[in-house]
């Protein structure tokens, strides 16, 4: 399980997470929803140990991350495709994540070909497109098994039948038993993926709920997510055309 407990981050005089309270629990693929500059990334950050936060908790598995002692075996994350050495082949970066956690080289091998990366494994990383780094950043996050994993916008770069793969690795985790919070933009994406949704706004929760109690309440999951989100977006012009060209069509 994720949970956070009234966690706030500051950053001088920027408050980009504001007393902000969840549960991500097992079972399903939880939503991460908010507009540009809402908070998401630093959330997640938080979660990983990557910042400190200001005040309140977030913990994984009721413990925080930084307090694992081989932390790849309870959570996987894909933040970043790009940060990875290109200099490195495909199977030495897993590698050497695998050692730091206690992981086997059998493991490497096979979350390796469970993302479609075999046939290039030994090849340089700096050489991938954007679509493979994030089958390479799949990959790392799933290589100690973890019961919880956290992605944030993981069909970048991807073709049609990447997207796919992803949508139906996801739905396969949750369907394991797996916590899954998946953070994107892309709501057609969301609405086929996830079941249940956290939408955030300027770092405050906005609302939790079921993309079918959702879709029950608007016509589609973006016009409940622009509609939830109107008084949070930093660029309101930018909303206002887009309310204008939609209401005409």
């Amino acid at each position: 399980m994720i949970e956070l407990q009234r966690l706030t981050k500051r950053y001088g005089d920027t408050l980009a997470v504001d007393d902000l309270s969840f549960k991500v629990e097992p079972g399903h693929v939880t939503g991460f929803l908010g507009p540009n500059g809402a908070g998401k990334s630093t959330t997640m950050r938080l979660l990983l140990g990557l910042d400190l936060p200001t005040s309140g908790q977030a913990l994984v598995n009721g413990r925080h991350y930084t307090s694992l002692s081989k932390p790849m075996h309870e959570v996987g994350a894909l933040l970043d495709a790009g940060a990875v050495h290109g200099g490195r082949s495909a199977y030495n970066h897993l590698l050497a994540l695998a050692r730091t956690n206690g992981i086997s080289p059998t493991r490497v091998a096979k979350v390796l070909e469970q993302v479609g990366l075999s046939g290039v494994a030994r090849k340089r990383v700096g050489g991938f497109s954007l679509g493979m780094k994030q089958r390479l950043g799949i990959a790392a996050a799933l290589l100690g098994d973890p019961g919880v994993l956290m992605f944030d916008e993981p069909v970048n770069g991807l073709d049609p039948d990447g997207v796919r793969w992803i949508r139906d690795l996801m739905r396969t985790l949750a369907a394991e038993g797996r916590t899954i919070l998946l953070s994107s933009h892309l709501m057609s994406e969301m609405a086929l993926t996830a079941e249940r949704i956290i939408i955030v706004g300027r770092g405050k929760l906005i609302i939790e709920a079921t993309v079918a109690e959702l879709t029950a309440r608007y016509p589609t999951l973006e016009d409940a997510y622009i509609a939830l989100t109107a008084d949070s977006v930093q660029y309101g012009a930018a909303r206002s055309t887009y309310r204008r060209r939609t209401s005409s069509v």
